[in-house]
Formats: C-alpha cells, sequence, structure tokens
C-alpha cells in the first residue's frame, strides 16, 4: 500500500544505487583480493574460498524470503535492515584478525544483500511508472550491473594502495549514504488481508536444498565426486526439491509462488538472468590465470577490467532506449550474444602475453558491453509482469537467480580451472573454464529466444503523468496469466 500520491525522486535512486553498490563492494572487490587477504589474516585459501562463497549462499538463501517479507512489513524498511547488516558485516570484516570475523561478517552482507536486492526493485516498481520505472531500473542496474565493474576496478586498487580493509569501510560509508538519501521515502507494503503469516517450513525445507546443493557444487571436487559425502549431497539436493515443489504447490501461503513462472517473460528474465550470471565464472578463471599464469598484480587484474567497467555503464541507458522502442527481446538476445563472444576471447590462452592482454581487455570490454544492453530489459521484464503485492517476492525469485547463478558458475568454472591444471597446463585449465561459460551464454540466448515476445516493455503511446495507481490486470503491468 503505497502512498498514493508520491513520486519517486532522483534522492531516492542515487539512495537505492549506493545500497546496491554496497553488495558489489563486499561480494565483487573479495574476489579480486584474495592474495592480500590471505597473506594478511593467515588463513588457508580454502577456508577463504568458503569465506567468499558464504556471502553468495547465505544471500541466495534468503533472498526470496526477504522479498517476499518486504511486502508484508515494508520494501523501505527492508531496505534499511539491510543497509544496517551490511555496515555490521563490513565491521566485521574491518575488525578480523582471522578467520571467525571474517567468516561471521561475511555470513552477515549475505543476509545484507538478501534484505536490499529485492527491496530496493519493488521500491523502483513502487514509485515509478512506464518508462521513468525503466529509467529507474537503468539506475538500479548501474548500482547492480556495473557495480560488479566498479568494485572489481575499485577492490584492486584500494587493496593495492590503501590496503584491503578500506574497501569494507567505504562500504559503511556507502551503506550509511543510503539509509540518509531514502529517508524520506515513504513506505510501501503489498495489498494484504488478515494477519501477518510466513513460509516458515517451506523456509527450512529450501535452505536445506540449498545448502546441500551448494556444498555439492562447491566442495564435490575436493571431497571426490563419487565420495559417499557428495552423493549423499545429491540425493538430500533432488528429494529436497521434490519435497519442497510439492509441500508448496499444496499450501495457500508459500515462499515461492510457482504460478509466477507460468508468465513465459517472467520466467525468461529470470533463467537468462541466472545463466547469464553464471558466466560470473569468467572473472575467476580470467583474474587467477592472469595473476598466475601471466604474473600479474590484484591492480593490473583490475585494470584489464576497466572496459568492462565503462561498456557495462555506457551501455545500460542505451540498452533501454532499445526496449522502449524495440521491446526486451532484441536487446537481450544481442547483450548475451555480445557477452558470451566476449567471454569466448579469453579463451584464446595459446596468445602471447601482450597479445593475449589485447584480447582480454577487449573480451571485457565486449562483456560489459552486453550485460549493459541486456540489463534494463530483462529487469524491467521480471518486475512489469509481477503482482503488484508480490513485486518483492518476484524480484526476490530474479534475484535468487542472480546470486545462485553466479555462486554456481564461480564454482563450477573453479572446479573446471583446478581439476584440469593438476593434469595439465594453466592455459588449458584456463580455456576449459572459459568453455563452460561461454555454454551458459549459449543457453541463456535460448531462453530468450524461446520465452520472451518480441514486444515485451515496448513504450507504445507517451504515459501521461497523474496520481499513483495500483496496476490492474489489462494496465501495462499485467498479473501472471495462471
Amino acid at each position: 500500500m503505497e502512498t498514493a500520491d508520491y513520486k519517486g525522486t532522483n534522492k531516492m535512486i542515487i539512495g537505492i544505487v549506493f545500497g546496491v553498490i554496497t553488495f558489489w563492494l563486499f561480494a565483487q572487490a573479495m574476489v579480486n583480493v584474495v592474495p592480500a587477504v590471505q597473506k594478511d589474516l593467515g588463513i588457508s585459501l580454502g577456508t577463504l574460498n568458503i569465506a567468499i562463497s558464504l556471502t553468495a549462499l547465505f544471500s541466495g538463501m534468503f533472498i526470496v524470503a526477504a522479498g517476499g517479507l518486504a511486502d508484508k512489513i515494508g520494501r523501505k524498511k527492508m531496505t534499511n535492515i539491510g543497509l544496517i547488516l551490511s555496515i555490521i558485516g563490513s565491521l566485521c570484516l574491518v575488525l578480523a584478525q582471522g578467520s571467525v570475523l571474517l567468516i561471521i561478517g561475511r555470513v552477515i552482507q549475505g543476509l545484507s544483500a538478501a534484505c536490499i536486492m529485492p527491496a530496493t526493485i519493488a521500491l523502483m516498481k513502487a514509485y515509478f511508472e512506464g518508462a521513468e520505472r525503466q529509467r529507474a531500473l537503468s539506475f538500479w542496474s548501474i548500482g547492480s550491473w556495473g557495480g560488479s565493474g566498479v568494485a572489481s576496478f575499485a577492490g584492486g586498487a584500494i587493496a593495492t594502495y590503501l590496503g584491503w580493509k578500506w574497501i569494507f569501510i567505504f562500504s559503511i560509508i556507502f551503506s550509511l549514504l543510503g539509509i540518509w538519501l531514502i529517508k524520506d521515502t515513504p513506505e510501501s507494503k503489498g495489498e494484504s488481508t488478515g494477519a501477518f503469516k510466513f513460509d516458515y517450513a517451506g523456509l527450512i525445507i529450501f535452505i536445506i536444498t540449498m545448502l546441500a546443493l551448494n556444498i555439492f557444487i562447491n566442495f564435490g571436487a575436493d571431497l571426490g565426486w563419487t565420495s559417499l559425502i557428495t552423493i549423499v549431497l545429491a540425493i538430500v539436493t533432488i528429494i529436497g526439491a521434490i519435497v519442497f515443489f510439492k509441500v508448496e504447490k499444496s499450501k495457500e501461503i508459500v515462499l515461492i509462488d510457482f504460478s509466477l513462472f507460468k508468465n513465459k517473460p517472467y520466467s525468461g528474465a529470470t533463467f537468462s538472468n541466472f545463466l547469464l550470471n553464471a558466466i560470473a565464472g569468467t572473472l575467476v578463471v580470467a583474474n587467477t590465470y592472469v595473476q598466475v599464469g601471466r604474473g600479474f598484480n590484484a591492480f593490473q587484474s583490475g585494470m584489464l577490467s576497466l572496459g568492462y567497467l565503462i561498456a557495462v555503464l555506457a551501455m545500460i541507458r542505451v540498452g533501454e532506449k532499445i526496449l522502449q522502442k524495440a521491446g526486451a527481446k532484441s536487446p537481450m538476445i544481442w547483450g548475451a550474444l555480445i557477452a558470451t563472444v566476449g567471454v569466448a576471447m579469453m579463451g584464446l590462452t595459446f596468445l602471447a602475453d601482450f597479445a593475449y592482454t589485447v584480447v582480454v581487455f577487449i573480451g571485457f570490454a565486449l562483456f560489459g558491453l552486453g550485460l549493459g544492453i541486456y540489463a534494463t530489459p530483462s529487469t524491467d521484464t521480471s518486475v512489469s509482469n509481477a503482482p503488484s503485492n508480490k513485486v518483492g517476492e518476484a524480484a526476490g525469485i530474479y534475484k535468487m537467480a542472480s546470486s545462485l547463478g553466479g555462486a554456481f558458475g564461480v564454482a563450477i568454472s573453479a572446479t573446471v580451472y583446478s581439476s584440469i591444471s593438476a593434469i595439465a597446463s594453466l592455459e588449458t585449465a584456463a580455456t576449459a573454464g572459459i568453455i563452460t561459460n561461454v555454454i551458459f551464454g549459449i543457453l541463456s540466448i535460448l531462453s530468450i529466444m524461446m520465452m520472451v515476445p518480441r514486444n515485451e516493455g515496448k513504450i507504445k503511446t507517451k504515459e501521461v503523468s497523474g496520481q499513483r495507481r495500483t496496476p490492474t490486470p489489462g494496465q501495462r503491468e499485467p498479473e501472471p496469466s495462471h
């Protein structure tokens, strides 16, 4: 239930963007500073990799619940909770002297991301309409997709010249700015009847299933793919998924409303988002390879992704304009295709040092260019096809696809890279890791082609500004078909 006459402001957008960037400062920057953190805290690489993956794991496990909760208790309230958790999590990392505070901080940061991401998308949907909503979501995407590039570049520079803990001091400052900038935004909730209810049973089954799946993917190689523990994890994952689906289908109050997926554009946006985020494994493979195989330091490997940063930031508004003129399908397909070509270029590890450096720089730039074109059309397709009382939940599922896609992509790419580097050259291992990500890109393109209608999101007439209204079926923001 939004304030009827409130219209979203630029101040609100900037506050939300700061909130979203804090996620990338602690998610993406951590990948770039592995050697510095390991040396400073004196912990094993295995422990550090667990700490890094915990943020994506916990955000992935709780993001749907947090999105659904935001619809019920308030989207602004959930955003503020997320920003406060971000401050606490970052503070744990600043004060860390070993693995304990590092791990606690990473878990809290994961919960922070789960609160911030769907709640902020739902606020954008609540207080902006039509072309204005698409513009607001463009800036959200600049914070989200562009934020990964900013954090990748800035994280390397900060770690090299100030020390890695300064990344998280900046994260605290951004969180405080976010809280201050959205303080005047009215609360927004979904329409509800009766007392507050929540699907605790569904959440517990979901968490057990996701935990088993993540441990299977992240540690299957170390445990041995045919070991008893790995087989048990696989069985728990499969049974958990079946039980979760059956339990959710039989209840009125659910964690995930599967009827959302009956809407093909929403499904297409969500599946392709999962697969394009899985390509994030490229960043780990490329960064590790250029540092270990080619002798780059953290700052130099960060500089390689400068083209990604510039391209993704430059193209997000372009993607928005293409969306308004041609609909979502065209920019989503072209964006995914260009990103996949960029990734493929990074697999050319047989090239000599200078040539490979140039190719990787261009590859990162194309990767960013493609993601920039894809970002707003995809986010708008998912948001505009969600019922107004379930925007937080729908955004939570969409962002869970991002988080889990990223976690799976990183885990699978790292497994392929480390498994092959043990029996072959680093060049062969890096190429194999990259090919894995190219496959994700191709699958993403196919999901868009099959599910997203041609004119989805196209602005046909100039919208008349007026009072805020709750969209009804048949208007520009349709309910999912049942």
